[in-house]
């Protein structure tokens, strides 16, 4: 690719921060028309090569991680959510879930067409959430696609089903009765969020540094959601057709130490022990290899 995603994303940022107090959040606010598309990708060996290391991923694979096709479109993501026609405000804008359906597992080699839209918005009992679809296609071919959904808090009169990190259910009901297998522990340096911040252009300051992850109210900085579901997802190994669910529940904070836990389709990121309160839940399952 000739414009690696962290070069477009900086003035993304800076019009939705200075745009966000200006925007009052409400469930039945028209969203933005627009759908942004990139064509005639295709894919830079070295920038790919550096979001698998920081991800655990192996390099040299034939095919994409699976993660990496939102990486390529969060750009175009962003700059619609930035806008002054998106309805939610930038700032304390939180990513609460991943959907992502795979129909084929993504060729390095291949050239591809990504498109973003925002499907809609919903009630949430703590706010608004607005869900943002990306699509790849290749050679016309709708090969993968992803739906995020990304939570405004503000208050609210009513009650909804919809849920916030923290109280997210797992896709494997058994989580709720006993922990998942512990298959790894992980200890994360604290430059974790500023190396993916490099490989994925996402530089919010929560990420980056102790000082500005404070001037949002974290105590120090945490890690990127959608590192965490990267990380795991390198050790599940998913290829081919295959449909991922991950609901981001608690954040990360860097340094620190975690457990990543496994059990078939269902996995999960937690605190240290077998008790320890999860970070991330999620499962992997066989998808439709005739559609998306």
């Amino acid at each position: 690719m000739a414009d690696r995603p962290m070069l477009s994303m900086t003035p993304h940022l800076l019009r939705g921060a200075l745009l966000s107090p200006l925007k009052r959040p409400r469930p039945d606010a028209p969203v933005p028309p627009t759908r942004l598309v990139r064509q005639d990708l295709s894919i830079d060996l070295a920038h790919l090569a550096g979001y698998e290391r920081v991800c655990g991923f192996a390099t040299g694979s034939d095919a994409l991680p699976i993660t990496y096709p939102h990486v390529l479109g969060f750009p175009l993501a962003m700059r619609i959510m930035a806008s002054r026609p998106f309805p939610l405000p930038l700032l304390g804008l939180v990513h609460t879930s991943i959907e992502i359906r795979q129909r084929r597992a993504p060729a390095v080699t291949g050239t591809y067409e990504l498109a973003v839209h925002v499907e809609g918005l919903a009630p949430h009992r703590r706010g608004t959430e607005a869900r943002v679809v990306t699509e790849a296609r290749a050679g016309g071919e709708l090969v993968w696609a992803s739906r995020s959904t990304y939570l405004a808090r503000h208050r609210t009169t009513g009650e909804s089903p919809s849920t916030v990190p923290g109280t997210a259910p797992s896709g494997n009901a058994d989580t709720a009765t006993r922990p998942l297998p512990a298959r790894a522990e992980w200890r994360l340096g604290g430059d974790v969020g500023r190396r993916y911040g490099a490989v994925s252009g996402d530089r919010n300051p929560i990420h980056l540094h102790p000082f500005t992850a404070r001037l949002f109210g974290f105590p120090r900085a945490i890690a990127h959601g959608m590192w965490t579901v990267a990380r795991c997802l390198a050790e599940q190994g998913p290829q081919g057709p295959v449909r991922v669910r991950a609901d981001f529940r608690a954040p990360v904070l860097l340094p620190g130490t975690v457990t990543y836990a496994a059990d078939g389709p269902a996995f999960e990121l937690r605190a240290p022990g077998d008790q320890g309160h999860p970070h991330l839940t999620g499962e992997v399952r066989p998808g439709d290899p005739d559609r998306v």
